[in-house]
């Protein structure tokens, strides 16, 4: 029996030394994902150059050589990787026989160099290798992971690690660029059209993945025209299911987006159907915050003012009602509905709201003003 110790061929933290020397390796590896970016160095594959489609990043191309003086080579993102895991899963190269006196790149090359690279990318952390001249096939290596220790055979080592690269590819196939984003524009102009029934058809399947995806890494990991992109899509979804009368389904799709994208244009949008369906389903008391939280974040005054006006009218804080609907008249906004309802908020609060019609510069619920509304009511305003 032979008994090698492998402190001098074991591998631990070489990927992360090379990305010390890359200046441009975190981004690398967020476009093509770090482990593919591990794998090209191990099948001795350069990338060159990358073009990334932000808005569907599986159509993203990637521009690699093969060695040193290898021709460049151009292939989609998915394409690259799914040859990268080929390479490794290719034949090994035929392993010198185990002697005493192995040097240190000889016994790299009796476990495989490919899987000395790729042991510590999984944590395993190659201790001994122990066997018999003669019998390689039956050599043992020890090693420790995640703090346990433990023993394979050699074929049983190289086929734990062959199985980690094919998940991989796997997990990269499932994940959430198996969303097509370039379906929110088709879904867009069919909403255009008024075919609600064609956006559910397009993004009907998303709800479920994209909820999930929010509990994982590459959730986390999404960049910021991806989330816009997704919320943009749930809110066109959600708005298919509300023209079908399907407010529950469509409350649920604009808090998912919210998930994704709350603090821009696209929140402020998001918010804004959000209180629309609540004030449908005559909900208005709880209308009223998403409708503060629209306006915060940009959305058009005209389009923000006539709703929260309404529901603060239909909870009684009438002079937050008529604050709301003078904005909304002083916004331009001329829609009949707007002047009823800040007639009645000024009918309910008597005298009161004649002196405060009167402070309003004196309009009438038929005579739009051009003086400077009021301003927007402060969180709590009531009578």
């Amino acid at each position: 029996m032979i008994e090698f110790d492998l402190a001098s061929v074991r591998a631990d933290g070489w990927f992360e030394r090379v990305g010390k020397e890359i200046g441009s390796f975190v981004p690398l590896c967020d476009a093509v994902g770090e482990k593919f970016v591990a794998f090209s160095i191990v099948a001795g594959v350069r990338i060159t150059a990358i073009t990334i489609d932000r808005r569907n990043p599986a159509n993203t191309v990637v521009d690699f050589a093969v060695g040193e003086s290898g021709t460049e080579q151009r292939l989609p993102l998915g394409e690259f990787r799914r040859r990268l895991v080929a390479a490794l899963l290719g034949d090994d190269p035929t392993p010198p026989k185990l002697t005493k006196d192995l040097k240190p790149e000889e016994l790299a090359a009796v476990i495989g160099s490919r899987y000395v690279l790729l042991a510590p990318l999984y944590g395993y952390a190659l201790q001994r290798l122990a066997g018999e001249p003669g019998k390689d096939r039956e050599a043992r290596v020890a090693f420790s992971r995640n703090g346990t220790s433990d023993t394979l055979s050699l074929v049983e080592l190289r086929d734990r690690l062959r199985s980690e690269v094919r998940r991989e590819l796997n997990r990269a196939r499932e994940g959430p660029f198996a969303l097509d984003l370039n379906r929110v524009d088709q879904a867009a102009e069919a909403a255009a059209r008024g075919n609600h029934a064609q956006v559910v058809e397009l993004l009907g399947s998303w709800p479920g993945p994209l909820s999930l995806l929010l509990r994982t890494p590459a959730g986390a990991a999404l960049g910021h025209d991806q989330r816009t992109l997704i919320a943009k899509g749930l809110m066109l979804l959600g708005a298919a299911y509300g023209e079908e009368g399907k407010l529950g389904w469509s409350e649920e799709l604009y808090r998912l987006g919210l998930q994704y994208d709350n603090s821009g244009p696209m929140g402020a949008s998001l918010f804004l159907h959000l209180a629309r369906a609540m004030a449908t389903a005559d909900r208005f008391g709880e209308a009223i915050g998403p409708l503060r939280r629209a306006l915060a974040l940009g959305a058009a005054r005209e389009e923000v003012f006539p709703h929260l006006g309404r529901a603060f009218l239909r909870r009684g804080k009438l002079v937050a009602a008529v604050a709301c609907l003078e904005n909304a008249r002083a916004a331009g906004v001329s829609s009949p509905q707007v002047s009823t309802d800040l007639e009645e908020g000024y009918r309910r609060l008597g005298d009161a709201g004649q002196k405060l019609r009167a402070a309003n510069g004196g309009s009438t619920a038929d005579e739009p003003r051009a003086t400077e509304p009021p301003p927007a009511p402060a969180a709590g305003s009531g009578e």
